[in-house]
């Protein structure tokens, strides 16, 4: 990498918009907000895997809800050994879990 170029590191907080039903809704900010952005565990973790092969992409953080742990499973295996993968909310709650 030379010293000109730009990596970007994404923290995503997904258990802000993480619902009770399970989904992700990418919408969550909008006042009169629908539902339409709603999305399943497995469509973030494919639009994660998209943003990582077209933006230099290092580091995802709080990717998925803390409790979401097979899609933080998932795309850790699918994507991994390319990215940083950081979970503090995730480690965080273990120790009140545990």
């Amino acid at each position: 990498m030379s010293s000109t170029e730009v990596v970007i590191g994404m923290d995503v907080t997904a258990s802000e918009f993480y619902g009770t039903d399970k989904t992700y809704d990418l919408n969550f900010k909008k006042e009169k907000n629908d539902g339409s952005q709603k999305i399943l565990g497995n469509a973030l973790k494919d639009l994660y895997k998209s943003f990582v092969a077209e933006y230099p992409i290092v580091s995802i953080e709080n990717r998925f809800d803390q409790d979401d742990w097979e899609h933080y499973s998932k795309l850790t295996c699918e994507i991994g050994n390319k990215v940083q993968i950081v979970g503090d909310d995730l480690y965080k709650s273990l120790l009140v879990r545990g």
